[in-house]
This record gives C-alpha cells, sequence and structure tokens, in this order.
C-alpha cells in the first residue's frame, strides 16, 4: 500500500481528483487531495500573498501533519510546481514524484513564460475562466455531462502563482525517483516542456492520449501510471 497525495492545478480544487482517488483507493492505497489555500471550497482564504512557495509549504506541513513517509506525490497543471516546491521543503517523506502533464518551472522560470493566453476572469490576487470558457476552451471535446460537473466547480486561483517565478534553489539539483505523463492533445505545458522535466530527472516517460484533464477523461489509465510508476 502506498500514501498517495493528489497536487491539483490552477481554477481546481481536490474534487477534480475524484475518478482517479476513487480508483487509487479500491486498489488498497492511502489517497489524500487536499486542496490548496484559496482553491475551491477554500476560496473564502483568497487574499494576496498566496504563492507557489506557501502552497508548495502547506503541502510539506501536510505530509508531517499526517506522518506520511515514502509518499507518491502526484502534480498536475500548476500542481507541478507545488509539487516540486513541496518535494524541496519535504524531501525525507518523498518516495516518488509524477508529473502528470505538469508544468516543470525551472528556478527563477513562471507560468506566464508558458502560459500567456490571458485569463477571462482578473483581479488584484486572482485570475481564472468564466464557466463558457471553461467549457468552450478548457473542456472542449469532453463529454458533456463531466464538462458540466467540472466547469460548475472551477474557481478562480492565486494570481501570483502565475506572474511570481518560482523558488527552486535545489529542486533540479538533487536526484528523484520520477514520472512524467505527456498529454498530447493539451496545449500547454507542451511535449518540449516536459520533455525537459523528463530529461533532467532522468525520469521514466509515459503518454497519455487526451487532453489536459487526464484524471477526468482517462482515469483509468491515469491511476495505473501513477501505481505502477
Amino acid at each position: 500500500m502506498a500514501s498517495i497525495v493528489l497536487i491539483h492545478g490552477a481554477y481546481q480544487g481536490g474534487w477534480i481528483w475524484r475518478l482517479v482517488a476513487e480508483r487509487l483507493r479500491a486498489a488498497g492505497h492511502d489517497v489524500h487531495a487536499p486542496t490548496l489555500d484559496g482553491c475551491a471550497e477554500r476560496r473564502h482564504q483568497m487574499r494576496a500573498g498566496i504563492d507557489t512557495e506557501s502552497h508548495g509549504q502547506e503541502i510539506a506541513e501536510y505530509l508531517h501533519f499526517h506522518d506520511l513517509r515514502d509518499a507518491v506525490l502526484v502534480g498536475t497543471s500548476a500542481g507541478g510546481m507545488v509539487m516540486a516546491a513541496a518535494a524541496e521543503r519535504a524531501r525525507d517523506r518523498i518516495g516518488r514524484l509524477v508529473f502528470a502533464d505538469a508544468l516543470a518551472l525551472m528556478d527563477g522560470e513562471k507560468i506566464r513564460d508558458i502560459v500567456t493566453r490571458p485569463a477571462a476572469i482578473n483581479t488584484d490576487i486572482a485570475l481564472g475562466p468564466s464557466r463558457e470558457d471553461a467549457l468552450g476552451r478548457l473542456f472542449l471535446g469532453m463529454e458533456k455531462s463531466l464538462a458540466a460537473w467540472a466547469a460548475d466547480r472551477m474557481t478562480l486561483h492565486p494570481i501570483k502563482t502565475f506572474t511570481q517565478p518560482v523558488k527552486l534553489p535545489s529542486f533540479w539539483q538533487q536526484s528523484w525517483n520520477a514520472s512524467v505523463i505527456y498529454c498530447p492533445q493539451a496545449a500547454n505545458p507542451g511535449e518540449a516542456h516536459q520533455r525537459r522535466c523528463a530529461e533532467k530527472l532522468n525520469a521514466r516517460w509515459h503518454v497519455i492520449d487526451t487532453g489536459h484533464y487526464p484524471m477526468l477523461t482517462t482515469p483509468d489509465e491515469l491511476a495505473r501510471i501513477i501505481i505502477s510508476g
């Protein structure tokens, strides 16, 4: 049995892992899908100052307080950055890292270097898509009832995670047991970005022929790779 921590991306919450978590738990694993500060059901906590590093610290503390050891961390989209930040802070609790169509930024890079399309909704502290934008762009091609279910749960995301360069002074200099999952139907972060991550970490390479939300569209295949590595 593995302890698996699923880290969501922008505009999401732990809810997005529901289908994958069900499959992992059915296989006997201890599965955690926390919602990050300011997101989803924690959106009332949205405020200035939330960034990748505070999210990473939050996951590191989650590992500590739940006493999780040899944990498998799975990050998707912007959750890839959070996973790396958490791994730096809790090295002795990490067993394996899984980048699931995830951003894997180098120290000093920011999301806006990779994803440049403006958000439909912008405030001083958060940004995100409208429901119409989510259905017409983010979830385009997804089964309609599933897309509607997901769009109903999308929320704004802390803006600094997009605009502030990440601070990863040691992550890329360390050795990690890692896997990278590339989803070719997704425009971002793209194959070159994820190949760079796999090469830097000497990680196992997987391809799931779907879009940017494999936890919704291909939960069986994603769960299988998470388990097998």
